[in-house]
């Protein structure tokens, strides 16, 4: 028998696979700075002594500050009332409280902005993008508070600290990597979005880099703005892994057993007000929106049979997408799991700052791949899945790694010290204990892929549309009416994928530690 040692020694092909897909992810970072070195030092120096650089440098750092917080703050203390109190209703709660991730940022912006035409600006930017965002914090948070181990908790009370000094002592720093990650999605997506900001008339970078594209098709400049987002993206995921090196959950002991809930009192009915409060914000005015531009609209488009059309092919693209991005994630996640080296480290940090990227510089890094390296593929609905799967990576291997860190360490080793080939290990070890995680990752992109816009409109195939490409069309020409159907299609088809993926983040809710 070979010791775990020796089990240890050989990484297999893993870690070129792991560089493979990474370098893959991040090939829109080599364009845009190739690109940008093309501009030369006039175009850099012009380009910044315009005043519009420094405005959109702190619209954008604003923006994203606040909203992050807003959404740290909002996803904790909801996943906190539904997991650990008495709060009545709590698996309803869950459901309601993820619900805003059915609607996609720029029908929240239109349902806003079709309603209440002065919320528009930062203040709107925050209101909009905080009701959309804040369920990316509290599904992580919810998971890690309903897996944790209780015994901490149940110690501290015990030695007669109060509710605060736990919660702020105990729990807090228990779901500090879950609120590290959530909050560097959402910081992520901020840094990337442009439909939700456009309706709402708030420029930041995004903005900027795709009227830079489209109107005057200046790509060095646009390469030049984009590299600014890479270079906040950078700064915010090497802040993620420094709060992701300060705990790890792994559940060992007694994690599958939960605490004895808080018991909320006469604050019960203010707890249930708060988040109905949030619910109606953050799903009821969107939900609203609609059936009132359904009904009430001056034009629409139901029934009709592009309707249908839209729904399938964004249906096709949105899983193949899925399967091809939750598939390349797991090779990645796996060697930084395995190996926690800095190389490793700076592999998966690389898959990350894609996702600062505007829709547009991803998609236009991709066509130009595909017009040099591969011909045949341009304008092929293979050319728009791999957009989309470069694009929403960093989805799949949040969720991915987030599973694995779940994973008692040592438990491959022990597979492969009995002889079994790496291979199978994988595949009878390690994949099932992360089938939770896998499901989570290819509902998250696919969810999101069947409401991308900015990408869709560069990518698709000549005659293609999708659900958001026809929203666009609509909404763009002020018809509100004519939009609704196809935002309510995208809602509809999104709320199933919602459902699922709530159920595999959280999982079956654990006993308390008082039940046998």
């Amino acid at each position: 028998m070979r010791s775990l040692r020796t089990a240890r020694t050989a990484p297999g092909p893993l870690p070129l696979v792991a560089g493979l897909v990474a370098l893959l992810v991040a090939s829109p970072l080599v364009f845009v700075g190739l690109q940008a070195a093309q501009a030369g030092g006039d175009t850099v120096r012009r380009l910044l002594a315009r005043p519009l650089v420094g405005t959109l440098l702190w619209h954008t750092v604003a923006l994203t500050t606040v909203v992050t917080a807003a959404t740290a703050v909002l996803g904790f203390a909801a996943a906190y009332l539904v997991e650990r109190t008495d709060l009545p209703g709590r698996r309803a709660w869950t459901v309601a409280l993820a619900m805003p991730l059915a609607i996609p940022e720029f029908v929240h912006g239109y349902s806003w902005v079709s309603l209440f035409p002065r919320v528009q600006g930062y203040g709107g930017a925050v209101l909009v993008m905080t009701s959309s965002l804040y369920p990316l914090v509290f599904l992580p948070v919810a998971a890690t508070l309903r897996h944790s181990d209780a015994s901490a908790e149940e110690v501290a009370r015990s030695l007669g600290h109060g509710r605060l000094a736990t919660l702020r002592r105990v729990t807090l720093p228990l779901t500090r990597p879950a609120l590290a990650g959530g909050a560097l999605l959402v910081s992520l997506y901020l840094l990337g979005e442009y439909g939700a900001f456009a309706m709402l008339r708030y420029t930041t970078f995004a903005t900027a880099i795709y009227n830079e594209y489209q109107t005057s098709f200046d790509v060095a400049s646009a390469s030049l703005l984009s590299l600014a987002l890479v270079g906040l993206a950078l700064l915010l995921v090497t802040l993620d892994a420094r709060a992701a090196r300060r705990g790890r959950v792994v559940r060992e002991g007694t994690a599958g057993r939960r605490c004895a809930p808080v018991t909320l009192g006469n604050w019960k009915p203010v707890a249930a007000g708060t988040l109905a409060a949030v619910v109606g914000v953050t799903t009821g005015v969107p939900v609203f929106a609609l059936v009132h531009w359904l009904i009430h609209g001056r034009s629409t488009t139901l029934p009709s049979a592009s309707i249908v059309s839209a729904t399938a092919t964004t249906l096709g693209y949105a899983l193949a997408a899925a399967a091809v991005a939750t598939t390349l994630a797991v090779p990645v996640a796996l060697h930084s799991w395995r190996r926690p080296t800095r190389l490793a480290r700076a592999v998966e940090r690389a898959a990350y700052l894609t996702r600062a990227l505007p829709g547009i510089a991803v998609a236009l890094s991709v066509v130009f791949f595909a017009i040099r390296y591969a011909q045949p593929l341009y304008q092929q609905p293979s050319l728009l899945v791999t957009g989309y799967a470069v694009l929403f990576f960093p989805l799949a291997l949040t969720s991915v790694r987030a599973s694995l860190a779940h994973v008692p360490h040592g438990v491959e080793d022990v597979a492969r010290s009995l002889g079994v080939r790496r291979i199978a290990v994988l595949a009878r070890v390690t994949l099932p204990l992360i089938l939770p995680g896998l499901g989570a990752a290819f509902t998250m992109v696919a969810l999101t892929a069947s409401t991308e816009l900015t990408a869709t409109l560069l990518l698709r195939p000549t005659g293609t549309e999708t659900l958001a490409t026809q929203f666009w069309v609509y909404t763009t020409g002020l018809s509100y009416g004519a939009a609704a159907p196809y935002a309510a299609v995208m809602v509809a088809m999104s709320v199933p994928a919602v459902l699922v993926l709530t159920r595999r983040t959280l999982g079956a809710r654990p006993t308390t530690s008082s039940e046998n």
